[in-house]
């Protein structure tokens, strides 16, 4: 069913959210403050998009569960594509107005011309990322995560002095290296793979002890993927800071705002809780590692 149009989208969610505030911040409210736009400038015939009236939204190739089913971004199915295809409706296009391009991970956020409208592809909102693409409001609260296999030396691990010995890896340019290098910190210099799949296989034939991805992503990995796959524990946040997905745009794109907007119109009306909910169950309890 066709979500409502943005402006009354919007005005609904500006009652709601005072009405929260009147109560007590929630735990999820965005913490990146959205670029202002008019709702009357974030419509199909107002948006200067890629193409006139469509809505171009990158991803990478291949895409994984639970995020996508498939690698088709395109089939609705999975976390992400089913926020992109929510904040596409929201904006006034329709399901076949929306055209997905495939975009490797670290192009994607790389300075220059895009080739896509934003980008969705659990991209970590930091600030230096911010200084070469925007972001939009964030739409999902994430952890980083260690994984390995059953008889892995760091199997039993219950802290981060656990690991220190370890030899870990991640994907290149990720926030999962990143809390490799500046949480856990082990005394092996750091293995760095093209992508997740790399990973997995270095994992299995033990050329590293364990590896960092998000906490969803290791509930998949480690119960669909990996034989005798094994979570060890999410990483704390450095300093306490909220890890968050938001989608990525050109830096400065007249679009930013009004995805914003319907970001946060979506997060109002109980949207993306529910998109949550049906993708994303079950992904909570493990430990964290301190």
């Amino acid at each position: 069913m066709r979500t409502p149009p943005l402006r009354s989208a919007v005005l609904a969610a500006a009652v709601l959210a005072a009405a929260a505030l009147a109560a007590c911040a929630p735990q999820d409210e965005p913490t990146v403050a959205a670029t202002s736009a008019a709702p009357s400038a974030c419509t199909p015939d107002k948006l200067a998009t890629l193409a006139a009236g469509k809505l171009t939204i990158g991803t990478d190739d291949p895409v994984y569960p639970p995020w996508f089913a498939d690698n088709k971004p395109e089939s609705g199915q999975g976390f992400e594509s089913a926020v992109a295809y929510a904040i596409a409706a929201k904006l006034g296009y329709a399901k076949d107005q929306v055209v997905w391009t495939r975009v490797t991970f670290n192009n994607a956020i790389a300075p220059g011309k895009k080739t896509y409208d934003f980008d969705v592809n659990e991209f970590s909102i930091t600030e230096d990322r911010k200084k070469a693409v925007d972001f939009s409001s964030p739409y999902y609260d994430v952890t980083q995560t260690v994984i390995t296999v059953k008889g892995s030396k760091i199997a039993g691990a219950k802290s981060l002095a656990d690991l220190k010995g370890a030899k870990l890896g991640a994907q290149v340019g990720t926030t999962s290296y990143r809390a490799i290098t500046e949480v856990i910190k082990p005394t092996a210099q750091p293995a760095v793979f093209n992508n997740n799949d790399d990973a997995k296989k270095q994992l299995q034939n033990g050329t590293v002890d364990g590896i960092v991805v998000d906490l969803p992503t290791a509930f998949y990995i480690t119960s669909a993927e990996l034989d005798n796959g094994i979570i060890v524990g999410q990483v704390a946040q450095p300093a306490g800071t909220p890890e968050q997905f938001g989608l990525v745009l050109d830096k400065g794109s007249a679009l930013t705002g009004c995805v914003s907007q319907a970001v946060d119109a979506l997060r109002a009306d109980g949207t993306l809780a529910a998109i949550e909910k049906q993708w994303l169950a079950g992904v909570a309890g493990a430990p964290t590692l301190s």
